[in-house]
């Protein structure tokens, strides 16, 4: 067992020996024990409201920004002082914002309330939509789109719901707000084309700005209210890792690669509508006629490598797959003659590799980060990602207007292969998860026994106990994991008080 002096109490094992308890559970524990497992099998009617109220947050903010994603560079020749280059920025411009101010506003929801935070950053959601639908040429759209960014509430957000959600029910309501961004994702490109056809570029913006207002008005009448706010280190970043985190190869890896990956996104989407328009000859209101079936068909496709990267653990070998099969598809996209069945192939083979890399990325930030810095690495995680929706936009527009679409395309295609590259190097993931056990009855000096003791749960890898916070940060092995021991030490907790 390997122990070093953090700010917390640390202590990992690489053969964990299976916990021995002295005292046999009697016949009122056990009934205990039975009321307590199944407790913990369902969410209580507050954290249901709480994942509900705080996806549908999610999914209004990211419908809006997704929205412009198909449509917006079929603009080029309409916006006063309009350039590939310009269009690109506007396209990209609110990753930008979002990647400065990320970070800083979940700290700032520490200290002054979720609520206030998620609030002020849905006001400048609005505003930003409100500046882009009054301007008159691409600089006023590039300025509301920043602002549109500048509203940077994911980690307060994430945030609010550890606050409203037991250790184990986290996970349940952190994956929920994680499949609304990717239907979000999906309704944005083909509601897209649609509501352009329907109310235009600037109805959109207008649009956007009253999901922001419904966005607020179910933050206040359907998401409960915390008690008490504090500070969670497996969904919010904490100034105390930042160091330790930087440090870490492989998470460099990984934040580069979510990089490249929304780099790839912008530099696509930059290109893609005007490939549909000008070379397929696709009207732009039909353009769903195409992303419809490829985003559908791609999300079946990608079951099998999920399944075969979790249970046969091959998560770094069908990573790899994943981006050499995204490469291949910037490939199709830059050289094939042009034509609906040509770009929806490409496409399919698009959106079957991104949507696998959106799932596996994140999977592989929990696996290889510290147990008690998973909240800080998704932080530069998430900084990464949107700064790589910055870079790609930007850079992809001026390609295009350089060399066309195809320099988009092509462009893609080398920052995925370098990714490639990088991602050679990192090590095989162990395959473990997180668990948070709390430990409110606990002493201050029996907190030290409690890390030691989850240690030797056979396959606990690591845990660490955080005084602060009350809680035991745990990685294990859920092949190996014995349940029976922790669900005994849960029982423990309640019946003795630590």
């Amino acid at each position: 067992m390997s122990r070093r002096a953090t700010a917390a109490s640390h202590f990992s094992s690489t053969e964990p020996e299976r916990l021995v308890w002295r005292e046999p559970l009697g016949e009122f524990n056990n009934q205990i024990h039975l009321q307590m497992t199944s407790e913990h099998l369902s969410m209580l009617p507050a954290e249901r409201r709480a994942a509900v109220g705080l996806a549908s947050i999610f999914v209004l903010r990211m419908l809006g920004l997704f929205l412009l994603l198909p449509v917006l560079s079929l603009y080029v020749d309409e916006l006063p002082g309009a350039t590939p280059a310009l269009v690109g920025v506007a396209l990209g411009a609110y990753g930008l914002s979002q990647a400065l101010l990320q970070i800083p506003f979940g700290v700032a929801s520490d200290r002054f309330g979720r609520k206030p935070i998620i609030t002020i950053g849905l006001g400048l959601f609005a505003t930003g939509s409100i500046v882009a639908a009054m301007a008159h040429g691409i600089w006023g759209i590039i300025l509301g789109r920043a602002l549109q960014g500048a509203g940077a509430i994911a980690a307060p957000v994430m945030a609010l719901a550890a606050d409203l959600t037991r250790e184990d029910q986290r996970l349940k309501v952190m994956a929920s707000i994680g499949i609304s961004i990717a239907v979000a994702f999906a309704i944005a490109l083909i509601a897209g084309p649609i509501l352009d056809q329907l109310i235009g570029l600037h109805g959109i913006f207008w649009l956007t700005a009253g999901m922001a207002v419904l966005a607020a008005a179910i933050l206040y009448l359907c998401v409960p209210t915390p008690v008490a706010s504090r500070v969670h280190h497996d969904t919010e970043p904490v100034l105390s890792q930042f160091g330790r985190v930087l440090r870490e190869a492989d998470l460099l890896r990984l934040n580069f690669g979510i990089g490249a990956l929304h780099f790839c996104l912008m530099s696509t989407f930059v290109a893609v509508p005007l490939e549909l328009s000008n070379a397929a000859g696709i009207p732009a209101a039909r353009h769903w006629w195409v992303y419809a079936p490829a985003m559908l068909l791609s999300l079946p496709a990608i079951v099998p490598f999920v399944l075969v990267a979790e249970r046969r653990r091959l998560m770094k070998e069908i990573l790899l797959m994943a981006i050499a099969a995204l490469v291949a598809a910037e490939l199709l996209l830059a050289l094939l003659p042009a034509s609906a069945w040509s770009l929806g192939l490409a496409m399919l083979l698009f959106f079957a590799a991104f949507n696998l890399l959106e799932g596996l990325l994140p999977s592989l930030i929990a696996k290889l980060a510290p147990a008690e810095a998973k909240g800080t690495a998704m932080g530069f995680y998430s900084t990464s990602q949107f700064l790589g929706a910055f870079l790609g936009g930007a850079s992809g527009g001026w390609l295009m207007g350089k060399a066309g679409t195809q320099g988009s395309f092509l462009l893609a295609a080398a920052v995925v292969s370098i990714w490639f590259l990088v991602a050679v190097g990192m090590r095989k993931p162990r395959h473990l998860s997180s668990l948070v056990l709390p430990l409110g009855g606990a002493k201050p000096d029996e907190l030290r026994e409690w890390a030691q003791r989850l240690s030797s749960v056979e396959g606990v890898a690591e845990a660490v106990v955080i005084p602060e916070e009350r809680v035991a940060y745990l990685k294990v092995d859920s092949q190996r994991l014995d349940h029976a021991a922790l669900d005994r030490f849960r029982l423990e907790q309640a019946t003795t008080g630590g």
